[in-house]
């Protein structure tokens, strides 16, 4: 049981690692986001790369707003009952 929890805690630590080194600075992200908007033909300065870089931001905001709505029991909470339609078929003979 010792070993058990011991290798527990050490796949939760590298987990942490993991994430905290994945984790992006504002600056690092804008600068991420300047040279796609760049890829993409955007000169900088212009209104188009300015809306380039408005889509890349509210398509951001989008998929956290659905990943934290989908997973959030609080949300959905003990009221939240999926409708489940069952069909039975009845052979004769």
């Amino acid at each position: 049981m010792k070993g058990m929890t011991t290798r527990l805690l050490t796949v939760a630590a590298a987990g942490l690692l993991i994430a905290a080194c994945q984790s992006m600075t504002p600056e690092e992200r804008r600068a991420r986001d300047e040279n796609t908007c760049a890829s993409y033909g955007f000169r900088r300065g212009t209104d188009a790369f300015a809306a380039c870089l408005q889509r890349i931001d509210l398509d951001r905001r989008a998929e956290r707003r659905a990943f934290r709505y989908s997973n959030d029991p609080l949300i959905w909470g003990p009221y939240y009952h999926p409708v489940v339609i069952e069909r039975r078929v009845i052979v004769r003979q």
